[in-house]
């Protein structure tokens, strides 16, 4: 983790019991880091507009849900390493955990009747999230919010696995895709975090806009970014398979995917 603030900046001494390795108000005075900020855009805008079109296609409200918890998770995400005030940083990971409590109530109820709620993993994912905030809010501990958003992403990994090994093997592709690189951002994150002082030293001796390829904490907001959105067409396309819809992935401008229902139900 980095010292406190490198420079004065806006919103003054960092608060945060985090502080990542990106150089503080060396971009912007106004954000304390940048690049850790706008990396954050991957996590906001396409998982509005997929919420949209989950919306247009009049699939269940749970996937509407898990699209804006994502852009939630994002949006604190900005508000966090824009000011690393520590309102800010638990509108960051306490979504986190949340979205992720929405992800695994998807995925584990795939396989049940169109519209049909599961009450029992609700109250049980709700009281998981109203115990691990209610600790973290008294125990600062940035390790244990760690850890309890490991054991959610397991539980993903396990469910999600099982399903593209044995039960719809034609979505491998597509599930460990997002697994790859989910986990390829979790890899960097942790390079960031160990070699912190060799990458600012490196970042000193590079041109500002080289230097900035080597943010890797801006890296794993991409990375896990579209890992977690790929996760959730993921989850749709394994429900929308399972009613017998026709679910289509379609490249929004040629690149970014999107899922699609061809027609409702096939007869």
């Amino acid at each position: 983790m980095a010292p406190a603030a490198d420079r004065p900046g806006y919103w003054g001494t960092p608060t945060s019991t985090l502080d990542w390795c990106e150089e503080n108000y060396v971009v912007s005075y106004y954000i304390a880091e940048f690049w850790n900020t706008v990396s954050n855009l991957i996590m906001i805008l396409p998982p509005i507009y997929g919420a949209i079109q989950t919306c247009k296609d009049g699939l269940e409200v749970r996937y509407v849900w898990s699209f804006l918890g994502l852009a939630a998770v994002g949006i604190g995400s900005w508000s966090f390493h824009m000011t690393l005030q520590y309102e800010m940083q638990l509108l960051d990971e306490l979504p986190m955990i949340y979205s992720c409590c929405v992800f695994v109530y998807c995925l584990y109820e795939c396989f049940k009747q169109e519209r049909a709620v599961n009450y029992f993993s609700i109250t049980l994912l709700l009281t998981f999230s109203i115990i691990v905030s209610v600790v973290y809010l008294i125990w600062k501990e940035p390790v244990f919010h760690q850890v309890m958003y490991a054991v959610l992403v397991a539980f993903l990994v396990i469910r999600s696995v099982f399903i593209v090994t044995w039960v719809y093997p034609w979505l491998r592709a597509l599930g460990f895709t997002s697994l790859t690189v989910f986990l390829l951002g979790f890899v960097l994150w942790n390079i960031d975090n160990i070699l912190c002082d060799s990458l600012r030293a490196t970042r000193q001796r590079l041109p500002p806009v080289i230097g900035a390829v080597t943010q890797l904490h801006a890296w794993w907001h991409i990375l896990t970014g579209l890992g977690s959105y790929l996760h959730i067409l993921l989850s749709l396309q394994i429900r929308s398979t399972y009613l017998k819809h026709r679910p289509k992935v379609k490249f929004l401008c040629g690149v970014w995917p999107m899922l699609h229902i061809e027609s409702q139900k096939a007869s």
